[in-house]
């Protein structure tokens, strides 16, 4: 008799065990769950095997082969598209020429198939269904029978009130041929749900037989995890491999085990696993091939597939861990933890319980998950990454993860104060912002929506009235699927780093504040707060010298807000804008807007048609300025800001201008000989902002295009740098080009380094000894300081990479300094490289 062995399924519920291989393929003690039924087919002498196969066929027909090293003749009918249990084996039916027995891949069982067989035909069957007594058949189709075992009655997944029996249909058919007939070829069909109720209605003999022994259906991941423990346990007989010790301990070939006394039975230990020194196997491990623990690694109760590393001090209880899987030192893998294949959990992370990691993710050193990780290609300690929270939409940031970090915000403000949001104009904004207010109005926080505006109206806002916080949802400038939410604090600077770490606080720990019905907070929608920024910024400004110098510039937008507001500044100063990529709802134009490389070509074409004095171009933020000369070229970044300097020094003020410790020691020499001090802040924008509101800080500004009037905004907003610019240039009748032509020439380098996170300390620590004796600048990284100029190295915050930036007095001259500087950083990296692979 031939047996069909139904394995087409993909398992959605066993997930992410089931996300990358088919369901009969996980293991069960060392072994694919089909290869313990084709093992059970062999016991009871069925050697001609059909197997049906769907989802990732080529997984089984690679394992399995033709079945020679089983003792079996096996064949393989694919389905191109489902076609149901019953349409899967009539597709096969072409290789069945008698009786045949169906059995599940996916099942675990050790029922006794020959009583069964003699079962069916006994009774002369057309067909004769295994069935076994379970204490919660809600789950399974339940069978009804008479006292001869002739089948009554079938029902699919009942209820308690239809519980009528215990009996519920295992999945194992003896049929016979003919039956087969009454299943279409043209669409799917199912045996327990059409096939078998048809043959019933018929009259057709269809028969159940009650089977003894051990029946497990895998459907989910508790059941998974109980089928192990139950192979350990000997409560299913099957042929488990390895050596048996002590009764309860199975070990593979060749493997490695310390100290046989840290194994507690009953465990699984597979061929060449690793088991260091003080590592301990609590009882129900099972550990399939090739799997490490490092000293002080400790399972328990988990399922552990083959080829992963547990790193010292690690520990892994409860769980369900796929292959290949990298969990470094002193991680904690918590209770009903599953992690698919390839995932890589970082030192000292932390699993909470029932999460569930899909394949191919990273889990960074130290976070702590409480949520699965499914979409998202990595899960990090930190909330905030370059001064936003961001990620594709959908993807890595959704609609449920913005109330809760609205709401994590919410609880870090007290019950009753006020925040202020804007947006971009995409849809996928609208979502986000929307969100945020939700989870800010369940804290008991109330939200003013400015709807689509630009950041800086919104911290205008926070300057001038009573809000706590603002934040602000916009678009990637790299990718307009990425989405960023920027936070910002009175007086409308950067989030700072105490208000930050409450937010990941309250995030990561999920302790947020719920309020009931009657306290939660609302929404308001502010009027006139264009115009109310346009006239404070306005009163900031010398409009009767903009006016008088007769300004013609080209705009470019950049499909950016500002248009709603710079016409309304621009308008009195008696400036002609010719302006472009102005603000578009997302069913205009482009919906996603264009590059900035884009707007800088239209740009430039423009200034030399309409013969304008220079022209501005904005990022989609309205928050970075880059500008184009009267002759169409385009003003670096670098040059713009020693413009800046250039034109505040010969307009007489005093003050002093702040600049981030990476920018070029040119600004120093630009205002050596004027009223002007320059001061220093780390690398960071919260930082710089924050040194803008300062007493007597007049600018400052970064090599990015971002540029503060603090006596305006002390924020990026380059709707007020240009108004700036327009004013500092008025006095001066030199074209913009002359001026740039006659600054000096940018020599500083940047370049980046790849530094894995675990490493990025010991850097630090050694470059500080090395270089102890040279003249160094702490601030922000290490700045090494030479007569020939610097070189800095300074560990990026959200990337495995470290920043390496040079000066000298040529190019040449910084190239060598930021070569010297980099040689040192490879010595210490390949000397730790060469320590851990010893």
């Amino acid at each position: 008799m031939k047996a069909v062995v139904m394995a087409g399924g993909e398992g959605t519920r066993l997930r992410p065990l089931t996300s990358n291989q088919p369901k009969p393929m996980v293991p069960i003690a060392g072994k694919p769950c089909m290869e313990h039924i084709l093992e059970l087919l062999r016991e009871h002498g069925f050697t001609d095997v059909i197997v049906t196969v769907a989802f990732l066929p080529q997984a089984i027909r690679s394992h399995f082969g033709d079945g020679e090293s089983l003792g079996l003749a096996i064949d393989y009918s694919v389905e191109e598209s489902p076609l149901g249990t019953a349409g899967s084996v009539k597709l096969a039916a072409h290789m069945l020429d008698g009786t045949f027995l169906v059995i599940s891949g996916d099942a675990l069982c050790d029922i006794n198939l020959t009583k069964l067989v003699e079962v069916h035909r006994e009774r002369k069957a057309a067909v004769t269904i295994g069935l076994k007594s379970v204490e919660n058949p809600l789950e399974f189709g339940i069978v009804v029978t008479d006292e001869d075992g002739r089948i009554e009655r079938f029902l699919e997944k009942p209820s308690w009130g239809q519980v009528f029996s215990d009996t519920i249909n295992t999945g194992i058919y003896v049929i016979e041929p003919e039956v087969m007939r009454h299943v279409p070829a043209d669409r799917p069909f199912d045996f327990s749900k059409e096939l078998f109720p048809l043959l019933l209605e018929m009259g057709r003999p269809l028969y159940g037989h009650v089977c003894d022994g051990y029946w497990q259906d895998i459907g989910n991941l508790d059941q998974y995890r109980q089928a192990n423990f139950d192979a350990l346990d000997e409560r299913v007989r099957l042929s488990i491999p390895g050596i048996r010790l002590r009764g309860n301990v199975w070990v593979g070939e060749g493997a490695q085990i310390d100290d046989l006394d840290s194994v507690e039975g009953p465990a699984f230990i597979g061929n060449y696993c690793r088991i260091a020194r003080d590592a301990s196997i609590g009882a129900h491990s099972v550990l399939s091939a090739n799997v490490t623990l490092r000293d002080g690694a400790r399972t328990a109760r988990s399922v552990i597939d083959s080829s992963t590393h547990i790193g010292r001090s690690a520990l892994v209880e409860g769980a369900i861990v796929g292959r290949r899987c990298d969990i470094r030192e002193h991680v904690r893998v918590h209770e009903g933890v599953a992690i698919g294949d390839e995932v890589t959990l970082g030192a000292e992370s932390v699993l909470m319980p029932g999460v569930s990691i899909y394949p191919f993710k990273e889990v960074e050193t130290g976070t702590q998950v409480h949520e699965s990780l499914i979409w998202e290609t990595r899960a990090s300690s930190r909330l905030f990454e370059k001064d936003a929270v961001s990620g594709l939409i959908n993807v890595d940031l959704t609609p449920e993860g913005a109330v809760r970090l609205a709401a994590a915000l919410g609880t870090a403000l007290e019950a009753g104060d006020r925040v202020v949001a804007s947006r971009e104009s995409s849809p996928a904004c609208r979502i986000i912002k929307r969100a945020m207010i939700a989870g800010l109005n369940s804290t008991g926080v109330d939200a003013s929506d400015l709807r689509v505006m630009p950041a800086s109206v919104g911290r205008h806002l926070l300057k001038t009235q009573s809000y706590a916080a603002g934040f602000h949802v916009g678009a990637s400038t790299l990718d307009p699927d990425v989405v960023q939410i920027r936070f910002f604090e009175h007086p409308g600077i950067q989030l700072t780093a105490p208000l930050q770490k409450e937010i990941e606080k309250h995030f990561f720990r999920q302790e947020l504040r719920r309020l009931g019905a009657d306290q939660v907070g609302s929404v308001d929608y502010p009027v006139r707060v264009r115009e109310s920024y346009a006239h404070d910024l306005l009163a900031t400004l010398d409009r009767e010298a903009i006016r008088s110098r007769g300004y013609r510039v080209v705009v470019d937008y950049g499909y950016s807000a500002a248009s709603f507001v710079l016409p309304l500044v621009l308008g009195p100063l008696g400036v002609e804008a010719v302006s472009a990529h102005a603000f578009t709802t997302h069913r205009e134009g482009n919906p996603r807007g264009g590059s900035m490389k884009e707007s800088m070509e239209q740009a430039r074409r423009l200034v030399q048609a309409v013969a304008a004095d220079f022209g501005a171009v904005f990022d989609r933020a309205a928050e970075r300025l880059h500008l184009i000369d009267e002759q169409g070229r385009e003003v670096s970044v670098e040059q713009t800001l020693l413009l800046f300097l250039r034109l505040l020094g010969s307009d007489g003020r005093r003050g002093k201008l702040a600049f981030p410790i990476t920018v070029t020691s040119q600004v120093d020499r630009l205002v050596a000989d004027s009223d002007l001090e320059v001061v220093r802040t780390p690398a960071s924008l919260g930082e710089l902002t924050k040194a803008a509101t300062a007493d007597g800080v007049i600018f400052a500004g970064a090599l990015s295009g971002g540029y503060v009037f603090p006596d305006f905004l002390p924020a990026y907003d380059a709707t007020a740098s240009l108004c700036k610019l327009l004013e500092l240039l008025a006095p001066v009748q030199t074209p913009l080009s002359r001026l740039v032509s006659e600054l000096p020439k940018p020599t500083l380098i940047h370049e980046e380094l790849y530094c894995p996170w675990s490493q990025k300390g010991l850097v630090m620590r050694v470059l500080t000894e090395r270089l102890k004796d040279r003249q160094l600048d702490l601030l922000d990284g290490i700045k090494v300081l030479h007569d020939r100029g610097w070189a800095q190295v300074l560990p990026d915050p959200d990337e495995p990479l470290v920043h390496l930036y040079a000066e000298g007095e040529s190019e040449d001259e910084s190239r060598r300094l930021g070569s010297e500087l980099r040689s040192l950083v490879e010595e210490v990296l390949q000397s730790e490289e060469a320590h851990v692979l010893s």
